[in-house]
């Protein structure tokens, strides 16, 4: 039996040090499969696999299988990680085609919507939409089309966590999640009003309008501009305080393979909602840990955010542990904070956070709480029982 990823306290990471090495190399757009080899003869082979497995990067690994001698790896250990990584194709190959299904659906009753993170995000960054796992599928869809889409959803066999009525009822959870018991399925739909850790709300109708078509297979799915995805992936990345490393290895790979993309657009995005120092935060942890080179310009704009490089540092006490030696409660604030920076801004964004009520604050079992000014002062009691008690996100 595997003794647990999780050491006692962040700081205590000697017990997978190995381990982690080998996971960063791995990540990397370029890893050095002589130095990785190498690395992998100082790694408990069982920790590994399921260290990379808590990471999001088992794809990654076995991507380096191939480049690395026999014995690099134990046999057993070998034929464990193909496993994976082939459960792991059969499942985005099963989401992908669940895609496309749900995509002519919404066309066919004129309801929009971009596809994000997911298969497209596997394509643009790593040229394959079965490297990198996912176990869901995310659709930006205007607020206005959700009751059409709720009522296509259930059409379609899933089930919605979010019932009609509340939508009626101007409810707004933090997600329109749907799920399909028989399938394992899970679908979430997003939305500028959904999207809470946007610092300010995603400018939604400038996303459709910079939308592009990226190839999945044989077919074409409507996504983001990929400036855009990766202002939204460093957010996605930031709401979990970069606690697994595949979003580091996202941002990496993304601005490695996308040779075209406009830096200058990239950082206009960031700013018209606020993330700047997200953005920057992001592309430090790619370019300190995974061997990022970034253009001259936007490198110097990154290292000279001495907030971002502070904030990179106390994300690196908790990393390695895959979110089981999580920031606590008084830190996750500290964090949200500095993550937004401003003497006004940051309070606010703080705030707006506390006090945005979810479905977890206004339905129970099934029941819709009616009485909003309820709602808002029960979150935060409850985010400090959930946060104070687990730590996790």
């Amino acid at each position: 039996m595997v003794e647990p990823i999780s050491p006692a306290r962040p700081a205590e990471v000697s017990s997978f040090r190995n381990e982690w090495s080998v996971l960063l190399e791995a990540a990397s757009p370029s890893p050095d499969l002589r130095q990785l080899g190498q690395l992998l003869r100082s790694a408990d082979a069982s920790r590994l696999i399921d260290l990379a497995e808590e990471h999001g990067v088992i794809g990654h690994l076995a991507a380096c299988l191939g480049g690395l001698e026999e014995d690099a790896l134990q046999p057993q250990a070998r034929q464990l990680l193909i496993d994976r990584q082939r459960a792991q194709n059969f499942t985005t190959l099963r989401l992908t085609a669940e895609l496309f299904r749900l995509l002519e659906r919404f066309a066919s009753v004129g309801v929009a919507a971009l596809v994000v993170k997911g298969p497209v995000l596997a394509v643009r960054a790593y040229g394959d939409p079965a490297r990198r796992g996912y176990g869901d599928l995310d659709l930006l869809v205007r607020q206005r089309d959700i009751r059409r889409a709720t009522e296509l959803m259930t059409a379609a066999g899933y089930q919605a966590a979010v019932p009609l009525s509340a939508i009626d009822a101007g409810k707004i959870p933090g997600q329109y999640l749907f799920s399909k018991p028989d399938s394992k399925l899970l679908v979430e739909l997003h939305n500028d009003l959904t999207l809470r850790y946007f610092p300010r709300p995603l400018p939604i109708e400038e996303f459709f309008a910079r939308q592009v078509r990226v190839r999945l297979d044989a077919h074409e799915a409507p996504a983001l501009a990929v400036e855009d995805e990766l202002v939204l992936i460093c957010i996605h990345g930031a709401k979990h305080f970069w606690e697994r490393l595949i979003w580091i290895a996202d941002v990496a790979a993304l601005v490695s393979r996308q040779s075209s993309l406009d830096w200058e657009r990239a950082a206009q995005s960031a700013k018209a909602v606020g993330a700047e120092r997200m953005l920057h935060s992001g592309l430090r942890l790619a370019t300190d840990l995974l061997k990022v080179h970034l253009p001259k310009k936007i490198s110097s704009a990154v290292r000279s955010d001495a907030a971002a490089a502070k904030l990179v540092v106390r994300i690196l006490s908790w990393l390695p542990a895959a979110g089981y030696a999580p920031p606590g409660l008084f830190e996750r604030a500290v964090f949200r904070l500095r993550m937004r920076g401003g003497l006004v801004s940051a309070p606010g964004y703080l705030l707006r956070l506390l006090l945005s009520p979810t479905e977890e604050d206004w339905q129970n079992e099934g029941q819709l709480s009616r009485n909003r000014l309820l709602d808002v002062l029960r979150r935060p009691f409850r985010l400090a029982r959930k946060h104070g008690r687990s730590g996790n996100p």
